[in-house]
């Protein structure tokens, strides 16, 4: 029987390293390279490093245009990292909390030609570890034997990059009564994925019939909003008026995705705040962070709700991205049902983005 670990195991264990700074190796039909989350690098590993080649960093497109550099592989830079430079450089390019004390970080040396298929998979690799997107790159001459000697983490690229594409199959791992606020008959079902991934719950509110279209809300996880009830966002209200409302018509169910900051955790959604404190909209503060509008996966929704037996949505938001994202993934949308709640002083702004920059509906 095999006991090695398969390559879905194989990359859970990787973003285990990444997250505490230990290097994994990724090799490809360019070469090989040693990968590692420049959020968790620290002065000493930067050294040690350097004594086995040339690093490069790579950052995302969005990051790039944030600094200036030029970005050669159109979704993605590669930059040169001078001999001079130290962690404190390298922590400046990747975490923008200085850009507006310290706005002039150049002039790079982007570098180009060659495959950046390696830098690519890194860069995946940080975001599914809701580190920020910049990995640090030392090209290797065998990768294989190098992870060998030093009991590292080896990723091949034809294995990692259709399994950072593909969505993790979710499996139940339980069901159970919960009489809630919103209607004593709810029951609450806990998804696992395969890939080590965060949990994902089903709220199911009565007896819904599998056969109609069911009043259903994705609710991503929100803590500041959920919890603490944040002024910041309108997440709170929506999850407990989608509750509400569910209660009051009978069945539904609510999905509540744990894809925190629109899917770049908690710690990055923190720093996009704090973005935001200095002037920027969510949007922008996304983006000098190096991440899309929005990195969430809505396939999972649309999983969970065929594999509780649901074809058919009357959908609770106000995103045309999730109307789009259920039809495109096998559940028809019967009906729109608008959900605006929420609206306070301190997320007038906010919401307006969401509308004008997100195409969010009335």
């Amino acid at each position: 029987m095999p006991l090695a670990p398969s390559i879905v195991e194989r990359i859970a264990r990787a973003r285990g390293d990444l997250r505490m700074g230990v290097p994994v190796v990724l090799t490809g039909p360019g070469g090989a390279a040693l990968v590692v989350a420049v959020e968790a690098l620290d002065a000493a590993r930067l050294a040690d490093l350097r004594l086995l080649g040339t690093p490069e960093l790579a950052i995302t497109l969005r990051r790039a245009e944030t600094l200036k550099a030029r970005a050669y592989d159109g979704d993605l830079a590669r930059l040169e990292v001078p001999e001079t430079a130290g962690i404190d450089w390298l922590r400046a390019l990747a975490n923008p909390v200085d850009d507006l004390r310290v706005p002039m970080k150049g002039p790079f040396q982007s570098l180009r030609g060659g495959a950046a298929d390696l830098h690519r998979a890194a860069i995946a690799l940080a975001k599914s570890a809701h580190l920020l997107p910049a990995a640090l790159l030392v090209p290797v001459a065998d990768g294989p034997t190098l992870a060998a000697a030093h009991a590292l983490t080896l990723l091949a690229l034809s294995e990692v990059a259709p399994e950072l594409l593909r969505g993790s199959p979710l499996h139940p791992v339980v069901s159970a009564r919960v009489p809630m606020v919103a209607s004593e008959a709810g029951r609450v079902h806990v998804f696992r994925p395969e890939d080590g991934g965060a949990e994902h719950y089903a709220i199911e509110i009565g007896r819904p019939d599998r056969s109609q279209p069911v009043l259903a809300r994705l609710h991503s996880a929100c803590f500041t909003g959920d919890v603490l009830g944040s002024l910041k966002c309108d997440c709170g209200p929506q999850l407990r008026a989608a509750l509400a409302q569910m209660g009051a018509e009978g069945p539904g169910v609510l999905l509540y995705l744990n894809q925190e900051g629109r899917g770049i955790g908690l710690a990055n959604k923190m720093r996009a705040y704090a973005l935001q404190d200095q002037g920027f909209d969510t949007v922008e503060a996304n983006h000098r962070l190096g991440f899309e509008d929005d990195e969430r996966d809505f396939r999972i929704g649309a999983g969970l709700l065929k594999q509780m037996g649901f074809s058919a949505v009357r959908l609770m938001t106000n995103n045309p991205n999730k109307l789009r994202m259920m039809a495109a993934n096998g559940v028809t949308v019967a009906e729109r049902v608008p959900l605006h709640v929420g609206q306070t002083e301190q997320n007038a702004a906010y919401l307006a983005t969401k509308a004008a920059k997100s195409g969010h509906l009335a």
